[in-house]
Formats: C-alpha cells, structure tokens, sequence
C-alpha cells in the first residue's frame, strides 16, 4: 500500500474524546498529563467531560484536537503501525512502508501534520494551536463574520457567485474550504455571505446550510488574526519534515521550512484547497488514506472525490485495535 495520513480540523472536536485511550494506552495518557502541564489548566477534562459550549470554543477546541491527534499518533507509534522517520530495511512488522507517503491536514489538521513528521516539538504545537485559536476568536470580535455550506454546486458557480456578492457593497466572501466536488463551504461578512447564499439557491444549489460560527475563518475577515500569528510563527524553531506535507493554500507537498511557516500564516485568510490536496496524492501514487482524529470528518469527502481509493480511521480503542488486527491479518 502508498499510505498518506490525513487530519481532520476543528469541527471533530466532541465531548468524551480521547477518554478511552486515556484509560487504555500509557503513551495517551502521557500526552494528555502533558497538556495539561503546559496550558497549566485541564485540557483533558474539557476533552473527556465538556461542557460542549467551553469545548467548542476555538481557543480551546484547537489544542483538543491537537492533544487527542497526538495521543492517538504516539498509541500507533508504539503498536509499531509507522514510524516518523524511515530506516534502513523498508517496512514494519505490518508490511506498511515506515512511513506514509505523505501527511497533509485540513485546516487545523496540518498542526497535526508537523506533529506527525516530528517537524515541531508537541509543546511548540500547543501552545501555537492555542494561540491560534484565541487569535481567531479576537478576530471573530474584532470583525464579526460567517460561513456557509454550500451543497450541489460546482466550485466556478461558487467563485463567482461570491465575486459577485463581493462587489455589492456588502463586503467580503469567498470560499473557504473546497472540500470535495459539490460541496463547498463560503466564509466572509455577514451581509455579503447572506447575498451569496441566496444566489447559491437561485444557481440550484441542493442545499445551503449556515453553520454555527460566529467567525469567518479562511477569509480576508481574519487578518487581524493573520498579521499578529505572524510574528509568532517566524519565531518557531521548525524543522525540515522527513516526510513531504501537502499544503492547504497551495495544494501541493513541500518540505521546505520556508515554504511551511509561510502556508500556516497564510492559512488563515486563504481558501483550504482539500479537494486539490488529496487529488495532488493520488496523483503522486497515493492507494490508501489514514484519517487519524476525533472524527472521521474525511474519509466520506476523500471517498467522494475518488471512490476507487482505500480509506480507514482511528480515534478511539476501538478503531485503534481494529486496524493493528487487520494490518496483522494482511501480513501474514
């Protein structure tokens, strides 16, 4: 198998998350004590007992996912499923490579990536997932905003039906996150994100469903955000990936330090091209994708943008379990 990891973003975050592997595996549970040491507050509690609303918060959600991705990262580490770095012999005990192919990650997920290639220390991840996080929000206060689904759609209608909302006076939208061929979610001002939602009904769009979001994340709306987060990821002792990272903005693998502190500052305001991202892997010989996260948030859109692909996810005991015993089935 070509494997690539891939991480689901905010969104994936759920009361109960990563308990069970807290409870089960030491590697986890490390993780999470971790956490909560260097945010000097129960990141775990919020994950493991909520409430939802406290959770769900951007400022607390990002480093949740985070924690809970890493946890699950380390558990496959030990089960021997991969290895951040290759070494010389090829595969593990499970006949996969030693590592995958590529990591790429949507949104918030492409933390997780730098997690997963060893790129940035967990502590450095953090504490940048939660600043990100509170600075999200402060740009959600400073310049309120909104996001959209947009269902049924192809991505030129919705280019340009938000270049045409754009241009009435009622400010910015734009398509946040191509995420799979006929859906598509639009970010930007409330007003000009209303006009386009009501285009998008009158292009026949198949659905429109406003999300419960009071910022308009990867859109102009948030470079407040975007010109503060700056300053701290220039700081950020990076380091080049073993493994390539195929980046949201550009929809294409890099692992150059350069190129990977500028996509997480541009993140913020630029359109997540995931549809491109997992074409772009296919393309490059890429057979099975590895969701690892809270949710399986992915796989339905991967799926969706090419069926003949393999796909599987692990973010609890049960899904961890499940794939070491079919991987161990497939090596005999």
């Amino acid at each position: 198998m070509s494997v690539a990891f891939v991480f689901p973003g905010q969104g994936s975050q759920y009361v109960g998350m990563g308990r069970d592997l807290y409870e089960t595996y030491p590697e986890a549970r490390r993780v999470f004590d971790e956490a909560d040491e260097i945010l000097g507050f129960p990141l775990s509690r919020l994950c493991f007992a909520g409430p939802a609303e406290i959770l769900n918060d951007t400022i607390n959600a990002q480093p949740a996912i985070l924690t809970t991705t890493v946890a699950l990262l380390r558990v496959l580490e030990h089960k021997r499923i991969w290895k951040s770095e290759p070494e010389k012999g090829g595969g593990n005990r499970h006949g996969l490579p030693d590592v995958p192919l590529f990591v790429a990650g949507h949104s918030l997920g492409e933390y997780c990536s730098l997690a997963a290639t060893r790129s940035l220390d967990f502590r450095t991840l953090l504490l940048l997932a939660r600043e990100r996080g509170r600075l999200m929000r402060d740009a959600g206060q400073y310049r309120p905003g909104g996001m959209a689904a947009i269902l049924g759609l192809k991505a030129k209608i919705v280019d340009e039906l938000c270049q045409e909302a754009s241009q009435g006076g009622k400010g910015i939208v734009q398509a946040a996150n191509y995420n799979s061929p006929g859906q598509i979610v639009i970010s930007g001002d409330k007003a000009a994100l209303e006009e386009a939602m009501a285009l998008a009904k009158a292009r026949g769009a198949l659905r429109v469903i406003p999300l419960e979001v009071s910022i308009a994340a990867h859109s102009p709306l948030m470079e407040y955000a975007a010109e503060r987060f700056r300053l701290v990821v220039e700081a950020v002792p990076l380091k080049q990936p073993a493994i390539p990272i195929v980046a949201n903005v550009t929809a294409a693998p890099t692992k150059e330090v350069g190129a990977i502190k500028n996509e997480l500052m541009q993140q913020l305001t630029s359109s997540v091209r995931w549809t491109e991202s997992v074409q772009c892997m296919i393309d490059r010989g890429v057979t099975t994708f590895i969701e690892i996260g809270p949710r399986n948030v992915l796989q339905g859109l991967i799926k969706r943008i090419d069926s003949r692909v393999q796909t599987d996810w692990v973010g609890d005991v049960n899904s961890v379990e499940s794939l070491v015993s079919r991987l161990s089935q497939c090596s005999r």
